[in-house]
């Protein structure tokens, strides 16, 4: 699928007096009960895994990165976004927390099938948030899902909480220097062509001073950098905090957590994992993170 024809599509409903025209007028949230879509079966192509893992950072292998099923769904939300049922226009929706559970290793040339649904927005203390659920399987069986958070900014409920608070961890590791042409190439591998990843001219059109980085790249570079400590069955836990500038530079830092707590209530220690967070030289958080076994 083609996300640019879906991209145009999504900015009508942002722009004032265009965004009241049939065909682009949004259904108010109180009649919106959620979207799905199911996708034919795809199989996982080496040559594209193979560029996506080199401009994440990822090693040559026979498995899937952790992360790549996210780009299968990619065209899938968008569609959701886009279609007229859903209330939040995409321009100013912020990718705010994302959630992967791989429960085995994607076999590099396995066919899968990926459903992608959305609810009711969820309340949180800025506005309302959006949850896009992604399910993988092989067969019948579920290999990795995700729940990407997308917040429209608004009146929020100040009673609201949203997601698991992960406390940040101190840069410990060598800078990343990010180039300016960073989102262009993510973009190309990825089908995310927001224009607030590609140019500075872009990028201020939309309220940024310049470019910035995608959020699941940055999610993505810090799984790489972790990839051969994490066990098949791994659940990534990522909260986005600020966007990372581009150019830029960015340092990882990461600490070996011996205990890692549950959230779905299960038992209160999910075994060891570790903890993460990118900041920039002035300290500046950009992403926390956690891993825990799945």
């Amino acid at each position: 699928m083609s996300v640019v024809p879906v991209l145009l599509r999504a900015a009508l409903p942002s722009l004032p007096v265009v965004n009241r025209l049939p065909g682009v007028r949004k259904a108010p949230a109180s009649t919106f009960t959620g979207l799905a879509r199911t996708a034919p079966p795809v199989t996982i192509d080496r040559a594209h895994v193979e560029r996506y893992a080199r401009v994440c950072g990822f090693p040559t292998k026979d498995v899937v990165p952790l992360p790549y099923p996210h780009l299968l769904a990619f065209g899938m939300q968008m569609a959701m976004m886009s279609d007229r049922a859903f209330p939040s226009p995409v321009i100013g929706m912020v990718h705010v927390a994302n959630t992967i559970t791989q429960h085995r290793p994607v076999a590099v040339g396995e066919s899968v099938t990926v459903t992608a649904r959305v609810g009711v927005p969820v309340a949180h203390p800025r506005g309302t948030v959006h949850e896009f659920v992604t399910e993988v399987r092989a067969g019948d069986e579920l290999v990795w899902e995700e729940v990407s958070a997308y917040l429209r900014r608004g009146r929020g409920d100040s009673a609201a909480t949203y997601g698991t608070v992960l406390p940040p961890v101190g840069p410990g590791g060598i800078p990343w220097r990010l180039p300016a042409d960073l989102g262009r190439r993510y973009a190309a591998v990825s089908g995310d062509r927001n224009p607030i990843h590609l140019y500075p001219l872009t990028a201020r059109a939309l309220g940024f001073p310049r470019q910035i980085a995608h959020g699941m790249w940055t999610l993505a570079r810090s799984v790489a950098a972790l990839e051969n400590r994490l066990p098949d069955a791994v659940r990534v836990d990522v909260a986005f905090k600020r966007p990372v500038l581009l150019p830029g530079t960015v340092v990882l830092g990461t600490e070996r957590l011996e205990r890692t707590e549950r959230t779905d209530g299960v038992d209160d220690d999910a075994g060891p994992g570790w903890a993460f967070s990118l900041t920039s030289p002035t300290g500046t958080t950009h992403l926390i993170g956690r891993t825990r076994p799945a």
